[in-house]
Order: structure tokens, then sequence, then C-alpha cells
């Protein structure tokens, strides 16, 4: 038998039983369409989060007070020997490669101004905020560059803070009251969103050394290190821990270099996209069961006709290649449907719910696509090799 012909006989085996045909390729197509959906959705949010952690840059090191061996977050544990202070702040913007520092402290508390008040999270900045978290100012300026141990009273306002407390009029050189205390307002920022569930458009700006008081810290809660591009951060970490040790004389505080961060958080979201890339695979490999299932009822049902290409000289490897050849096509077709469905899905999801950002990684959809073809191949292996292993004049005989 030419190959030509084995092809169209494997072929039009495929359209004569479309009813089959069509329940194999929709249990492939639907495995393929979950691990195309499931791991768009796994690389979406990794890139969400990604860009959520860099959004105020990457040349940043953070150090929070005491000794941990986790990642420092701000609002780390202050009770230790020697707190961060702004003295610190000041040395360690002389370490070389060091382009400028912020110190946080972060509270909660009311801004009013004249009969409207908002509950809303206070942060103590130094005057390099901007600069450092890469923020912008839409109106008026940052916090100006005074002595901050006697800083003067003045307020940065986020845009909602703005927008809610002063409506139609300008927050530009109007005097709120935080906490108690007068402050007057020089700037307003750009919408700037979340980061990890923290509205920074419902923040305002204050200088640091007026955030301690207003909140009763004796230390910071975090010291952020802006540095030059093509500095190792490790080199810049290491410089800032030994001038630290010298200052407070024991390791009383934790450096996190943004790699770190990005290490750790990458890698557990690797680990979620292959999670989810796993469940669909279980669709893909319970297609692969169907596949087997009907090759083998397919293969009971054509007995004859098997017993019939074995009489006109049909070879045991023709037969074989005949039946495996239907199941890598039905996987074939069933992988192309369910990438399309899958991809198209994701697309679909992230228009609908732009809250839920989703990204096909294409590289994702060609080993399903591949996997689909390989498990169609498997599939088909032993019913076929049951069928070129027929009896011919049985196989007639079954007629």
């Amino acid at each position: 038998m030419r190959q030509r012909d084995l092809i169209r006989l494997s072929l039009g085996s495929l359209v004569d039983q479309r009813m089959r045909s069509f329940l194999t390729i929709l249990g492939i197509a639907v495995g393929i369409a979950s691990v195309v959906l499931l791991t768009s959705i796994g690389e979406g949010v990794r890139r969400f989060m990604l860009s959520e952690f860099t959004q105020f840059g990457t040349n940043l090191i953070g150090i929070n007070p005491g000794k941990t061996s986790t990642v420092g977050v701000s609002g780390a544990i202050i009770n230790n020997v020697r707190p961060l202070s702004i003295a610190d702040e000041e040395a360690l913007r002389q370490i070389p490669g060091v382009i400028d520092t912020v110190s946080v402290v972060q509270g909660n508390a009311p801004v009013e101004w004249r009969q409207r008040s908002r509950r809303t999270n206070i942060l103590g900045t130094g005057p390099a905020a901007s600069t450092v978290w890469q923020i912008r100012v839409a109106r008026g300026r940052f916090l100006p560059a005074d002595d901050q141990r006697a800083a003067r009273a003045l307020v940065v306002l986020g845009s909602k803070v703005a927008s809610e407390l002063f409506r139609e009029v300008s927050p530009l050189g109007q005097v709120v009251r935080i906490g108690g205390e007068r402050y007057r307002v020089v700037g307003v920022m750009e919408s700037k969103g979340q980061m990890l569930g923290f509205d920074l458009d419902d923040a305002v700006y204050i200088p640091t050394a007026r955030a301690m008081g207003l909140f009763n810290q004796e230390s910071l809660m975090e010291i952020d290190l802006l540095y030059q591009a093509g500095l190792q951060s490790k080199t810049v970490a290491d410089q800032a821990r030994r001038m630290l040790i010298a200052r407070h004389g024991a390791e009383d505080f934790t450096i996190t270099t943004q790699e770190e961060m990005l290490d750790v958080l990458g890698s557990v979201l690797d680990i979620v996209t292959l999670a989810v890339g796993g469940l669909g695979a279980i669709s893909l490999l319970v297609g692969g069961v169907g596949i087997m299932t009907i090759m083998t009822i397919a293969v009971t049902e054509r007995t004859p006709e098997v017993g019939l290409l074995r009489a006109i000289g049909a070879g045991r490897g023709q037969i074989l290649q005949l039946f495996i050849g239907e199941a890598v096509v039905l996987a074939a077709i069933g992988g192309f449907c369910g990438l399309v469905a899958g991809a198209g899905g994701a697309w679909l999801l992230g228009a609908l719910v732009p809250e839920l950002p989703t990204h096909t990684p294409w590289e994702y959809a060609l080993y399903a696509e591949i996997l689909a073809a390989a498990i169609g191949l498997l599939a088909g292996v032993l019913p076929a090799r049951h069928a070129a292993g027929l009896d011919p004049i049985e196989a007639l005989r079954a007629e």
C-alpha cells in the first residue's frame, strides 16, 4: 500500500466517524485550553506582582530595624537595642555610589480641612522620596530640603485625599490639620494606584521627624537607599552593613536588596504557574485516556477492515501507521483548537476583568501542543499494535 493511500484511508476514516472524531478532539481541546488559560492567568499574576515590586525602581536597598531571617518590610519590629535614626540615614547617604536615601515612618491619622475629614495613611519621608520612589508631583512641589530635625510643617497630598477634601478648590497653600497639628499644603501627587493592597493615592507625605513625633516613634521604620546603575547591590549592601554595625555595635537591623525580594517572589510565582499548568495537564491526560478508549473501540469496530487490508497485502507496519496516524491527527487538531480557545479565553478574561491580569506564555502553549501530539501517539500505540497483530483470516471472519 502506497503512503498516499494510507494517508487518504486514515483521513477518510476520521471523516466517516464524525461524532467519534469530534468527541476525541473535544477532549484534547478542553485539556489544552485548560493548560493555556491557567498558565496565562499564572503568568499574568507573576508579571503583575513583579511590576508592583519594581514600580519604584530597581536600584533600591531597604534597611529595617531588628534582625530577621526573612525579607524585611515596612513596619518591622522597632524595639531593638538601638533604633534606626535620621543620623543613620545621613551617614548611609555618604556611601560611595549611593545617590540618595529616604527615611520612612508610617501611621494613620485623620486629615481635616474645614468641616471635612478623612482618615488616611500618613507617610513621614525625606525630600528625596519623589526621586528615590519615582513618584511625581502633579501640582506644586514635593517636601523641600529642610533640616530634617527641624522641618517645617508642610504636607504633600495624595491625589485621592486632595479630591476628597478639596474637590473643586485648589489645595495649594491651604492649611490642614493632621493629628491635631497644622500643616500647609505645598503639593499634590500624581495618581499612582495601589501596590499590593496599599493605596498610594490615599496617603499624605510629611517630614520624617514630624511623623516620628506625631506617632511617638523613636525609630525609623525603614531607610531606602538608591544607588547608581551598574553597581552590584551586594557591594552597596555590604558597605551599608559595615557602616551600621560600626555605629550600632551589632547587626541589629535587616538589609534587603531588591534582587533578593524579586528572586523569592519570582520563585514562588514560578511554582504557582507550574501548579496551575499541572492542573490543566490533568485535563490533558484525561483527554489522552479518551483517545485510547475511542481508538480501542475503533479497532474492535474495524476488525473486518483490518483483515481486508492484510488480505490485499498491507503489512503490520502499515496497519500500525494507520491507527497511530489517526490518533496523532486527532490530538493535533484538538491541540490546535484548544490553543486557540485557551488564548482567546485568556484575552477575553483580561478584557472583561482588568483586575485579573492575563498573559499567554507561548512557550507553555507550544509545550502543551507537543504534549497533545505525544499523548495522541502514546494513546494510539496499544490499539494500533493490537490491530497490527490481528490474524487476517480471523479478522475477515469477523465480518
